[in-house]
């Protein structure tokens, strides 16, 4: 499966479960900010990318879980950079520059891109 092929299945997948239209969905398109996904829509979004490339995406595989409530991970209502580390870590798929700059916890939703998803789909389809 080619990156376009796997990026018009991740786009297919958006425009149905956070009810977007085809164009508004580009690759640097952040799910929260510009395509309005909020916190419940995230597990939404997981179901249907298992279903749309017949894998299973464990819990906390995709996006993040419980990062927030770990002291050593946040202060002061930012990413540590023991937090970021862990964060790279657990999630290999993301890009992180752009967030270091200004690792606030407000800010953590704006490292979830289209680019994102389609990043770990071709890594968990690669694993396949």
């Amino acid at each position: 499966m080619t990156r376009d092929d796997i990026f018009s299945k991740v786009r297919t997948v958006l425009v149905d479960a956070l009810a977007v239209d085809d164009e508004d969905v580009k690759p640097d398109s952040i799910l929260t900010e510009d395509l309005g996904a909020e916190s419940i829509d995230f597990l939404d979004i997981v179901f249907k990318l298992e279903q749309a490339f017949g894998v299973k995406i464990a819990q906390g595989e995709l996006f993040p879980e419980n990062v927030a409530q770990d002291p050593t991970y946040v202060q002061g209502g930012k990413i540590t950079p023991a937090g970021i580390a862990a964060l790279k870590t657990r999630l290999p798929h993301v890009d992180f520059s752009k967030f270091e700059a200004d690792p606030s916890l407000s800010k953590v939703g704006s490292i979830f891109t289209v680019d994102t998803l389609v990043r770990f789909m071709e890594k968990k389809l690669a694993a396949k």
